[in-house]
């Protein structure tokens, strides 16, 4: 998989699988987190959830510039680990919510967020820039053997953040689980079964708001959720051993910003240094060499900017996957057998899985001369997008799903009656997959190809802050969940994905000429 890569791809690749499964065991959790542990309404929850994964990757953009300015891409990479492992100690602390600490509590857990956020900052688009650099360097040491070398070498560059890409996958395919299964054998130690429905209606049972239909499903599944059932249920017992179990899951997130750390510093000499790079340049330019180097440079990054209007439109509808469709794997799918984040493995799998295949397609196109274009792969990516949400909108119709909250008042026998099968996901996260392969790594590639070298760290980070503005919508999709028949809230996005698909096929040919 490495061959005729630069040695030092493996490296940066393992740094960023051991950051991604930290990041992921809690990104599994976050928004039902939230729910269980401070009783807040999903809408609440997916509007945390929003700002957090905003700030993720809008403090990319400062992380960015902290790096280009000190040129000390490394030490900001590794602040930020160390600034991550803070932010999940700080989550790892096993203090109950109730009503006389929640005006700290919360803050305090937002706190820890941002922290993480900040630390993914300085972490994340920095080490894509130096994976970036390192193709640069590729690139200039095959150009001293040829025409014919440079091209097979500006060939590897897509395929090279695949690799990386996939690598991030690895550590998001393991992640996912270790949560779940804490805190079910957390619940188990203590006499308790999980149940995915229990804690919002026990918050509900403990605020004295349950009745009718949510009162006879309350009494139905806390009756199933002991161990021993001639035992009596307490629901706000019940609540501290749930979210004890998923605080006890953080700590395999310090552990995974302790490795990659390790893995950082033991292969940072062997990383581009652009510091160095930049240092050894002293050329002169007269002024219309100048001139045309500003014309280069502004239209460079007018085709950055048209690509990451395409990339926030993208992010909003993806990144659901921890939003709206964590609510929908909860609320609609039988919990019993699957926790509803186990789900969040599904789309890292596929990406494993399908990497390979996709690259050997784009391989053998090349081959026969039928280059896709990176703009061009991006525009597909954005229609492979919205098939997945014409799936899930045409399954919701058929289903006759109303909104989440009328869904969630019928009683329980309705409701088990018409759940969804966990292949509803599968169907749903391959299409969504493919879209993902089209568009993210590539987004990467694309950014490393027009950058101007100056601002790598920059335009690294303006592609994460894209993606941050994405995010910060998230909650969106989760109040349309809960407001309006679902096949309407998932034809939004299907319309979103189709416009921004017909733009981006406009601009095409004028990417293609600015990417050469």
């Amino acid at each position: 998989m490495f061959k005729s890569h630069p040695k030092g791809l493996i490296s940066a690749a393992l740094s960023n699988m051991g950051e991604r499964f930290g990041y992921y065991i809690m990104n599994a959790v976050l928004t039902l987190f939230l729910c269980s542990k401070f009783g807040l309404s999903d809408s609440t929850a997916a509007l945390i959830y929003s700002f957090f994964y905003c700030g993720i990757y809008i403090l990319s953009l400062v992380g960015g510039v902290i790096a280009d300015r000190t040129q000390n891409y490394k030490g900001t990479i590794q602040k930020g680990l160390l600034t991550m492992a803070a932010g999940y100690i700080l989550l790892a602390i096993p203090i109950t919510a109730t009503t006389g600490n929640i005006s700290w509590l919360l803050p305090l857990t937002c706190f820890a967020l941002l922290m993480i956020a900040f630390g993914n900052g300085l972490f994340k688009g920095n080490l894509q820039a130096i994976v970036g650099q390192m193709y640069d360097n590729f690139e200039a040491e095959a150009a001293k053997k040829g025409e014919s070398a440079l091209k097979e070498a500006k060939e590897k560059r897509d395929s090279g953040f695949q690799i990386f890409y996939v690598f991030i996958n690895v550590g998001g395919l393991i992640a996912p689980f270790v949560a779940p299964l804490i805190r079910q054998w957390w619940l188990k130690v203590n006499g308790f079964i999980y149940n995915a429905k229990l804690p919002a209606l026990c918050h509900e049972q403990i605020n004295g708001t349950l009745s009718g239909d949510k009162l006879a499903n309350y009494n139905n599944l806390s009756i199933n959720a002991l161990v021993d059932q001639t035992a009596t249920f307490d629901p706000q017992l019940y609540l501290e051993v749930f979210n004890q179990g998923v605080h006890y899951s953080f700590i395999a997130s310090v552990i995974a910003m302790l490795i990659s750390l390790t893995i950082f510093l033991v292969t940072k000499k062997g990383l581009p240094t652009p510091t160095k790079k930049e240092a050894t340049e002293s050329v002169s330019y007269t002024a219309e060499e100048k001139q045309a180097m500003a014309k280069e440079i502004k239209q460079r990054l007018y085709a950055l900017f048209a690509v990451l209007g395409i990339a926030i439109f993208f992010w909003f509808s993806f990144h659901q996957n921890g939003a709206s469709f964590s609510l929908f794997a909860r609320d609609f799918m039988d919990t019993s057998k699957v926790a509803p984040e186990f789900l969040q493995a599904i789309n890292p799998f596929f990406v494993i899985v399908l990497t390979p295949i996709i690259m050997g397609i784009f391989a053998s196109l090349a081959k026969k001369g039928k280059v896709i274009s990176t703009p061009r792969k991006i525009g597909i990516g954005m229609g492979l997008a919205a098939l997945a949400y014409i799936f899930l909108s045409i399954f919701s119709y058929y289903m006759g799903y109303p909104s989440a909250q009328d869904f969630l008042a019928q009683p329980e026998e309705a409701q088990a009656t018409s759940r969804a099968g966990v292949w509803v996901f599968f169907v749903t996260y391959f299409f969504l997959t493919v879209a993902e392969l089209f568009i993210s790594p590539l987004g990467l590639s694309f950014v490393s190809k027009v950058a101007p070298k100056h601002m790598l760290g920059l335009c690294q980070g303006l592609w994460l802050g894209a993606t941050a503005v994405g995010n910060a919508f998230l909650f969106l999709g989760s109040m349309m969940y809960n407001a309006i028949p679902l096949w309407i809230c998932w034809l939004v996005f299907v319309i979103i994905c189709l416009i921004s698909m017909s733009v981006m096929f406009g601009m095409v040919k004028w990417l293609e000429r600015v990417a050469k």
